[in-house]
């Protein structure tokens, strides 16, 4: 009977949420409970909280704590936002590393996504900035040999001379704010793929850094070109690297590739790069 009337608290007060929340204007100061919505006081917070466990999240951030204080309490609880990412697996690198935040923790591991724009040429050369364009300079074709990840229908093309482009991504203004950076320091992933074309030579270049305020390297990831003969597999290859316990002050990352052809033919004969990737990873894959 104790399980059937909690189950029918659940459901009664998850039903009142959205017609209760529709009451309210937003505010920065919510009504009590007892004195604008009469019995939902009433519910406990454990069941509250359960509640919020199972609705989207941004609702319960958007909706449900402009309801009430006690709605609002719940809401901003760190126990609410700790649960919540043990039941969806976000578990910490490092335990000694405590969040301030388990809201904003949570959130970023949500939300974690490719930073770089524009990755896989899908909007010509939009959002990279052109650093070497040598040769018949950079163009956009579709994949000549299909991509392991079949979505990605366009590359980026070098010619005979030297092609470089690169972007800046501002940690802060992708909600990775300074105190989150330097006392979680969180994985920074790269990855790149690039191929080249079976009848000509190529290299292909990369060159990853992590930057100061200043935009000066605290760390780099270049490693030796990779070159390939002629009459290759033409293969797509993948080049990966993980930024670890980097220490204090990154504030931006700087992500630059290229390449050419080896036998200066006209036209674009050299490296191929798309799906390029620059991902904050502040939990434990799984």
């Amino acid at each position: 009977m104790r399980r059937k009337r909690k189950a029918e608290v659940i459901m009664g007060a998850t039903q009142s949420l959205e017609p209760a929340a529709r009451r309210v204007k937003p505010s920065a100061d919510p009504p009590s409970c007892s004195s604008s919505t009469g019995d939902l006081s009433c519910v406990p917070l454990e069941i509250l909280e359960e509640i919020y466990l199972n609705l989207p999240p941004d609702q319960v951030v958007c909706t449900c704590k402009l309801v009430c204080h006690q709605w609002k309490d719940v809401a901003d609880s760190e126990s609410l936002w700790r649960e919540r990412c043990r039941r969806e697996g976000y578990r910490l690198r490092d335990a000694s590393k405590i969040p301030k935040d388990w809201r904003l923790f949570y959130f970023l591991c949500k939300k974690r996504r490719n930073l770089l724009k524009n990755p896989r040429a899908e909007l010509n050369m939009e959002g990279w900035q052109i650093l070497e364009n040598g040769g018949d300079r950079w163009k956009v074709e579709g994949v000549m040999v299909p991509h392991p990840v079949d979505t990605v229908q366009q590359n980026f093309v070098t010619s005979y001379g030297m092609c470089k482009k690169a972007q800046v991504i501002d940690l802060e203004k992708e909600g990775y704010g300074p105190s989150f950076m330097d006392h979680f320091q969180p994985d920074i992933r790269i990855s790149d793929w690039y191929a080249p074309r079976w009848d000509c030579g190529s290299e292909y270049e990369i060159c990853v850094e992590l930057l100061n305020q200043r935009k000066r390297p605290i760390h780099t990831f270049a490693p030796e070109p990779s070159t390939f003969e002629q009459w290759n597999d033409q293969k797509w290859n993948q080049m990966t690297h993980v930024f670890q316990n980097y220490g204090a002050g990154v504030r931006f990352i700087r992500f630059c590739h290229g390449g050419k052809d080896t036998q200066f033919w006209a036209g674009w004969f050299g490296i191929r790069v798309t799906d390029s990737c620059v991902e904050i990873c502040p939990a434990v894959d799984t």
